[in-house]
């Protein structure tokens, strides 16, 4: 039952919440959100105070973190915990970690992450549709050394790493204990394996709803951190953090069901042979209308684009998707359907970027898709990497940004994301974006002194 105080939600089962983490052993709630980049932040309050955190006692000054839109004289922002969405950490089961939505007073707060993901999701409701989400997990473990960063287990140096299983039982102890917690949340994973660079790792677990995968993709780096340094490892989610080795994705596998749970992406008398709906060629076609745009959230960060390249100082292809466009099975295209149908996956997310921000707006472009009618044409097949630009041109084939600075200013010009966003997330999101640009433009880097110091 959920009933209202001054305009704030008052949850009749909070109690009955506290006592079960309390005969978990749990003493500790952290009643969290996220800033601009999907970082969880976070206010303790012991087990006895959850009462009070339902009502938003615990309160932040968003002017002090990235991307939450506020001068120093605002009110301050408050969480308010997803009650039914705890999780006990597994690395930690004193402390229950709840997801928050940012209120000021007794009103949302506008440029809350998560809540801009549930005005999305609630907007799909409104049509007969919820938004599934799986995200597949990569990303590095390493450790420090004099040198950097080296793999987890730096003898296993090798030309071809992707799917050894040697390396992969090297690592065994600690990839065991992250999916054996991510299973203990029930999170269902159904594989893992060592990816193509020194120390890199996937996780694959069963999709859900865009908001319950959002909260779980933030935990999951937070934990993965964690567990790793038990280890005395680290985790990177890093883009690109080695030249030559692929990167790390974080791949966004969609579909739309009905109220009955229907996958209405999956269709057997495709015509197109995909084995998807048109309701889902619509979505599509929204997605690349706005990909662009898309890129700039969900590849985030200036490193994102040294892994959307074809090849750079790698002795092979990267498999990245460089082009918006969709396609089969065929993994040169930014919207990938993959063998079976039902579901779309986009390649160009990557590990570092905020899931609320970036489902948002990848189903609000969906959802418009779809509204319109949209067509995206017809599939690609063949490998892309191998067309001239001309061929590309006759396909109506178009080139995702190469840079942040190009994404950014292609997200300044969409609307879409703008009206998704609110005024004052949009604006933030950004200046911070710009400003990371402009700050690696005026960066002198080692490779600028190796090549031009003694130049002349």
């Amino acid at each position: 039952m959920t009933s209202t105080r001054n305009g704030h939600p008052q949850h009749a089962e909070v109690d009955q919440v506290a006592e079960t983490l309390a005969s978990a052993g749990v003493r500790y709630a952290a009643i969290s959100f996220v800033d601009m980049h999907g970082k969880p932040k976070s206010k303790m309050v012991p087990l006895a105070h959850l009462g009070q955190a339902a009502y938003g006692s615990e309160m932040f000054t968003g002017a002090a973190l990235d991307g939450v839109p506020q001068d120093v004289n605002d009110d301050e922002v408050a969480p308010h915990p997803d009650l039914g969405r705890a999780i006990i950490m597994p690395f930690n089961r004193e402390i229950a970690w709840f997801p928050g939505d940012l209120w000021i007073g007794d009103t949302p707060f506008e440029a809350c992450s998560r809540q801009i993901l549930k005005r999305v999701a609630s907007d799909a409701e409104s049509l007969g549709y919820t938004f599934n989400l799986g995200i597949e997990t990569e990303f590095f473990l390493l450790s420090d050394s004099s040198g950097g960063p080296v793999p987890a287990s730096p003898d296993d140096n090798l030309d071809k790493p992707c799917y050894d299983l040697r390396t992969m039982l090297h690592n065994f102890g600690v990839v065991d204990e992250i999916v054996t917690a991510m299973n203990e949340l029930g999170w269902d994973v159904y594989s893992f394996d060592h990816e193509d660079g020194n120390g890199q790792f996937e996780t694959d677990f069963t999709y859900t709803d865009v908001v319950s995968m959002a909260d779980r993709f933030v935990f999951f780096r937070m934990m993965v951190g964690e567990i790793a340094r038990k280890h005395g490892l680290f985790a990177s989610w890093m883009p690109k953090p080695f030249a030559d080795r692929t990167g790390s994705g974080a791949h966004f596998n969609m579909s739309l069901a009905d109220a009955a749970g229907v996958n209405l992406f999956a269709a057997d008398d495709d015509p197109r042979g995909c084995g998807l709906s048109e309701l889902g060629y619509q979505f599509i076609a929204g997605v690349l209308r706005h990909a662009p745009a898309i890129c700039a959230v969900i590849a985030p960060t200036v490193n994102s684009y040294k892994r959307l390249v074809k090849q750079g100082s790698m002795s092979g292809l990267t498999w990245a998707p460089i082009f918006a466009c969709y396609g089969d099975n065929n993994r040169t295209n930014m919207l990938r359907i993959p063998r079976g149908g039902g579901r779309v996956e986009c390649r160009a997310a990557d590990s570092a970027n905020n899931p609320y921000l970036g489902a948002a707006l990848m189903l609000a472009a969906g959802l418009e898709g779809i509204r319109e009618g949209l067509d995206p044409g017809e599939p690609n097949r063949d490998n892309l990497y191998r067309l001239s630009e001309a061929e590309l041109q006759d396909r109506g084939i178009t080139w995702l940004p190469r840079s942040l600075g190009e994404a950014i200013e292609v997200l300044d010009a969409d609307p879409l994301a703008r009206s998704v966003f609110g005024d004052a997330m949009f604006t933030s999101f950004l200046d911070e974006k710009r400003a990371e640009w402009n700050s690696y433009n005026a960066h002198v880097s080692s490779w600028e002194s190796d090549r031009y110091l003694r130049f002349f």
